[in-house]
């Protein structure tokens, strides 16, 4: 079972914005993150991003902090994208199921627009809230 620790929490009031970085959430079932404007009744409630691919893209220039890409969780000690779809995700009581590798990025980002690249479309995973539960930084990650 991989195992990795929960380095950050973001959430965005208003779709479009860049997400700020918070302490603790609850993980709402068929929602996602408690006041994030991306919850809600689809297969995308909660983005996860892989804190080791964030410091790759710092180390080529990029100089981005938690939640500019989007990503609603940052977990570190996991490859993320190597997660096949289906694969259950326990924070604490909380449970996700991933649903999406990578996404289209329709529009680029204002990250893309400043280093010519974003990381979200290939490394970001989603996942839906199958059982609810409080979580928070420093929380471990588990691949169950």
């Amino acid at each position: 079972m991989a195992t990795g620790e929960v380095i950050a929490i973001n959430i965005s009031e208003r779709r479009g914005t860049q997400k700020k970085e918070i302490e603790e959430v609850e993980l709402i079932k068929g929602f996602g993150l408690e006041d994030d404007a991306h919850g809600g009744n689809w297969h995308r409630q909660v983005s996860l991003l892989s804190f080791e691919k964030v410091t790759e893209f710092n180390e080529r220039g990029a100089r981005v902090g938690n939640g500019a890409f989007g990503e609603n969780i940052v977990v570190s000690g996991i490859d993320l994208r190597q997660l096949p779809v289906g694969s259950q995700i326990r924070i604490g009581a909380a449970e996700l199921v991933v649903t999406q590798i990578g996404k289209e990025c329709h529009h680029h980002c204002q990250i893309y627009a400043r280093v010519g690249d974003c990381i979200m479309p290939r490394e970001g995973i989603f996942a839906v809230v199958v059982t609810p539960g409080h979580i928070k930084k420093g929380d471990r990650l588990e691949v169950v």
